[in-house]
């Protein structure tokens, strides 16, 4: 994805659709801040390019390579922030697991048959009555209101 020399001052937020680009180039642009937030699920980002004053998303230690040349900054080659050293290992809750979700940035996915706030329920979640008591109530509610105002609405 090429948006070099495009006069970009921000990140443009239409860029989160692009989570599925491997190479992006935002060099020859006046941008004065690079906010990680913006590159949240380019998981597979092997190359940007960014101008020479910024910091590359999620700084050095989120890259294998961080090179300096000329009218650019490349980042290279993602690394995986969730395969770090115990000590260093992000807090996800129990009965889940760290994946990657872009440059220094991860998630924690409930593993399997969790589900829930904090992955603390087990099993699946009950669509049958949610959509039961959901449906119940609208029908109810909609039933009442029909009655109680039908006598307001003006015949022709």
């Amino acid at each position: 994805l090429d948006l070099s020399n495009c006069s970009l001052h921000d990140v443009p937020p239409e860029l989160a659709e692009a989570t599925t680009a491997i190479v992006l180039d935002l060099t020859e642009n006046p941008l004065t801040t690079l906010p990680s937030e913006s590159f949240l699920g380019f998981t597979h980002l092997q190359l940007l390019a960014v101008p020479p004053v910024l910091e590359c998303p999620g700084g050095s230690d989120a890259w294998q390579e961080v090179t300096v040349n000329g009218s650019s900054r490349l980042c290279q080659d993602q690394r995986n922030p969730c395969s770090v050293s115990a000590e260093l290992a992000w807090p996800c809750p129990e009965n889940s697991a760290c994946a990657p979700n872009g440059p220094g940035l991860i998630q924690c996915l409930c593993d399997s048959p969790f589900h829930g706030y904090k992955c603390l329920r087990e099993g699946t979640f009950p669509v049958l009555l949610f959509s039961g008591i959901l449906g119940t109530a609208t029908i109810s509610l909609s039933l009442l209101l029909w009655g109680t105002q039908r006598r307001k609405a003006k015949t022709p």
